[in-house]
């Protein structure tokens, strides 16, 4: 019938009678008389700063409390950010709190939550709770990179590379991120018919940088995709239109008019092309062979071409000595002379003499 209750300097009481929230109890020790058992005395410890308990509104609307602890009454669009004796614990969402004055050092600071993007000096430590997901999307934009923030499917800004947080349940916010660095879009196996008929497989490489973030996200859904379709309509239009030849012979020019169109059609999407090129051109079998026997042919005709040439050249030669050499015949003697010079330098040189008149000459020749 009679209860003894001890409540410690720490901590305190809370008396019920038949559910019904009466008051608190300060440290002692008490005697309760309660032969029905209609009072309950809950001991509570104020080491723990909130107050936890399934009659919380019932003991805050019987004023109790004041004094003695601070109650906090978060409406929907409200959250709070808690420091206890000066280190962050957690994050409140919307309802009823209410937390002792004098035993911890309790700092709490209201964030209205309608601006939905949560912006705070202390965001890498808030972020860094566990649980903090149920209430905050975090997010990281990471180096190199930048990010388009839309809230409820509009534009909002862009934002470089960081930490951004934004409350859950208040609006749908997200960031696209999109990489500044210079990227590269391969247009590979395009099969495309020049103007003398001949069909061509060419591959293709643009390069590009993106220095409009709003446009190339706005504007398109894919930028990627649509200088590839960009590089790959430049490409039929513009080798399309030139024969075979003139194709083959002027590559780099047909490279810089494609260059030139794709710059000027991919301008409204925010990028910037820094180069586009032809990277392979592919001819079909049968026009490879014929190309390489005609590539044939003319080297053989150059080479014919040179051979007659020297040929002709040296034949020129030999006519001007002979008629140097008949128009001095001391000349001739001496070419003569230089002639048995080297027959005798390679060798024993034997005379064999036959006539008189033979004799006679080589005779005189000596």
């Amino acid at each position: 019938m009679i209860t003894r209750i001890k409540i410690r300097n720490f901590e305190i009481g809370l008396r019920f009678y038949d559910g019904d929230f009466q008051s608190l109890l300060d440290p002692g020790r008490y005697l309760v008389f309660n032969p029905y058992g209609r009072i309950q005395v809950t001991v509570v410890s104020q080491r723990n700063p909130w107050i936890e308990h399934e009659h919380l509104d019932m003991i805050v609307n019987s004023g109790a409390l004041k004094g003695r602890a601070n109650v906090l009454d978060l409406k929907d669009y409200q959250r709070a950010l808690v420091w206890i004796d000066g280190r962050f614990q957690r994050v409140l969402g919307p309802g009823l709190y209410a937390y002792w004055q004098d035993m911890r050092q309790v700092r709490v600071e209201v964030i209205d939550a309608r601006n939905v993007r949560f912006q705070h000096e202390n965001l890498n430590v808030i972020s860094r709770l566990s649980g903090i997901s149920s209430l905050l999307d975090v997010c990281e934009v990471g180096r190199q990179c930048m990010a388009a923030m839309y809230i409820n499917g509009r534009f909002q800004e862009v934002v470089g590379p960081g930490q951004y947080a934004f409350w859950k349940g208040m609006a749908d916010a997200r960031l696209v991120e999109v990489d500044m660095r210079e990227q590269m879009v391969d247009v590979s196996g395009q099969e495309i018919m020049t103007a003398d008929k001949v069909t061509l497989r060419i591959n293709a490489v643009a390069t590009y940088r993106l220095v409009d973030v709003e446009k190339s996200l706005s504007l398109t859904g894919d930028y990627r995709q649509s200088l590839y379709r960009e590089v790959q309509l430049a490409l039929r239009a513009i080798v399309g239109a030139k024969p075979l030849d003139a194709f083959l012979i002027n590559k780099d020019d047909t490279a810089s008019e494609i260059e030139a169109d794709v710059r000027k059609r991919s301008a409204k999407f925010g990028l910037e092309i820094l180069s586009v090129g032809i990277r392979d051109v592919i001819l079909p079998g049968e026009m490879k062979y014929l190309m390489n026997k005609v590539t044939e042919a003319k080297k053989a005709a150059e080479a014919n071409l040179i051979v007659r040439r020297e040929e002709t050249a040296a034949m020129r030669s030999q006519a001007n000595t002979a008629k140097l050499l008949v128009d001095n015949p001391t000349l001739m003697r001496l070419r003569e002379l230089e002639i048995l010079e080297k027959i005798a330098s390679t060798g024993n040189l034997n005379i064999v003499l036959g006539d008189k008149g033979l004799a006679d000459r080589v005779v005189n020749l000596l």
